[in-house]
């Protein structure tokens, strides 16, 4: 058998010294999350991203850069995954706009905030890339390359 892990994105998005959490049921009850979700046939990871924020929190979101590329498994029976995680800026938001299945609300939440969640959050990466982003941790853009349908 193949091991194949998903690929997923996420966005930490911060404004005013609070983030933008989504507050969503998943099959182990609710949970805290960046803006998240999985990268789908035929489309970059960068458009990934802005997608997965608007669908989840209806902004417009513009990446301004990299914080992290984790590979992460919750135990060795579980799935793995290659998240790619971005920082950047919302703007635009459609209050009339219906949010993703599964989304609960969303939140603006601080770091303390963040962290009093504890294991409502989705994964560890949740804070983990929160205080990746306020470390200061950077990558640019150009990191990524897409080569979809690119023949010899």
């Amino acid at each position: 058998m193949v091991w194949k892990p998903h690929v997923t994105v996420a966005a930490v998005i911060e404004k005013n010294c609070k983030f933008l959490l989504v507050e969503e049921q998943t099959c182990n009850g609710i949970a805290f999350n960046q803006p998240a979700g999985h990268l789908e046939n035929g489309e970059s990871i960068i458009t990934a991203v802005k997608r997965e924020v608007n669908e989840e929190t209806a902004w417009k979101f513009e990446p301004e850069h990299i914080i992290a590329i984790q590979l992460w498994r919750k135990n060795h029976e579980s799935p793995s995954f290659l998240r790619v995680c971005f920082a950047g800026k919302v703007h635009a938001h459609d209050s009339d706009q219906v949010l993703d299945d599964g989304i609960i609300a969303t939140h603006w939440l601080t770091r303390r905030q963040i962290a009093e969640k504890g294991t409502q959050l989705r994964s560890p990466l949740v804070l983990n890339t929160v205080d990746a982003f306020l470390r200061g941790e950077s990558y640019p853009l150009s990191l990524l390359k897409t080569y979809l349908d690119l023949g010899h």
